[in-house]
């Protein structure tokens, strides 16, 4: 998988250097793709939510291509919001794109993420910034009453428990839209393709503490969802690139050579058993369970094989990037 290069239009100020002092004490970082319908009463509902908190904060509505005039209404909002920003992708890049172009862009101390349909609730935004302030790096929310399909209800379960259990991190709800994040975190993540759905899993196996808090969720108002069975798909493939980027990324022979030795060891019996038999004076026949033998012998090679040349590709990369250094004394 390769990354995409992302080209953005910016209707504000230019992209914040990682390293640079967080300007606002918040930012609010929401990708929209055909959601025109919606952005005037999610702006209004975030204003409301945040008017008397005491935080200083932007809003980035990242337009992905739509082609419904999503970034016209976000031009006429921008006007009548002076902290509101909004980004217009050059084509539809994908949620991952856009949230890294607006994490790119945000200029807050917590950055939090929220989809643009109405279903998540601006209310929540101070419950998850708390969070924030208790220690955790991550707070990702959790829709404990989830408004959505039976079908994708059950699906996100799989999914979430499969996650889980590959990257050693249990939370009900990884793809929830509502997070709120540490600056630093978002800036030691690189998304692409469909790697939005575990941030979560990206930032703890970076050594970040996460968390998640139930949240509210609201049954859709305009338009349909943008998740098909395809998305689902693409999203247990991506998790395989996760657990062996990130999860097994330090150690990959550790995994290729256990498959290679349990199909080895497997194999190995099995064609002992008939070189015995043949050493006994038995006839040997072509068998197929003798053919499954030697078969496994090479699946073993190729296993432990495939695992070293994965030792190699570890070896060159620059471990200092990709672990987090909590303090120092």
């Amino acid at each position: 998988m390769t990354e995409t290069t992302v080209h953005v239009r910016s209707s504000a100020a230019g992209e914040i250097a990682p390293d640079a002092a967080p300007a606002v004490d918040l930012s609010v970082v929401i990708p929209a793709y055909n959601e025109a319908a919606s952005l005037t009463e999610l702006v209004e509902a975030i204003t409301e939510a945040l008017a008397g908190s005491g935080l200083s904060y932007d809003v980035w509505i990242v337009d992905d291509g739509s082609d419904d005039g999503t970034f016209t209404v976000i031009e006429r909002l921008a006007q009548q919001h002076a902290e509101l920003h909004g980004l217009c992708m050059g084509r539809n890049f994908g949620k991952a794109a856009a949230l890294a172009a607006g994490f790119a862009h945000a200029r807050g101390a917590v950055i939090v993420t929220m989809d643009a349909d109405l279903q998540d609730d601006p209310a929540e935004i101070q419950r998850l910034t708390a969070k924030i302030d208790e220690g955790f790096d991550l707070v990702s929310g959790w829709k404990q009453d989830r408004k959505d399909s039976f079908v994708k209800n059950q699906s996100s379960k799989l999914f979430n428990w499969a996650t889980g259990r590959m990257c050693g991190l249990r939370l009900h709800d990884f793809n929830c839209g509502l997070k709120a994040y540490r600056r630093e975190v978002t800036h030691s993540l690189r998304l692409y393709g469909e790697m939005h759905r575990f941030t979560p899993a990206l930032a703890h196996l970076s050594g970040y503490a996460v968390t998640e808090l139930p949240v509210c969720h609201h049954a859709r108002k305009h338009g349909h969802t943008k998740y098909g069975l395809d998305r689902f798909l693409n999203g247990f493939l991506d998790l395989l690139t996760v657990y062996f980027l990130y999860a097994r990324g330090s150690s990959p022979l550790h995994f290729f050579g256990r498959v290679g030795t349990v199909l080895g060891v497997v194999g190995g019996g099995i064609s002992f058993y008939f070189l015995l038999q043949w050493l006994l004076g038995h006839g040997l026949r072509v068998r197929p369970i003798l053919v499954l033998g030697l078969i496994m012998i090479v699946m073993a090679v190729q296993f432990v094989s495939l695992g070293l040349i994965a030792e190699l590709v570890v070896a060159g990369r620059h471990p200092e990037r990709e672990y987090r250094v909590r303090d120092s004394v």
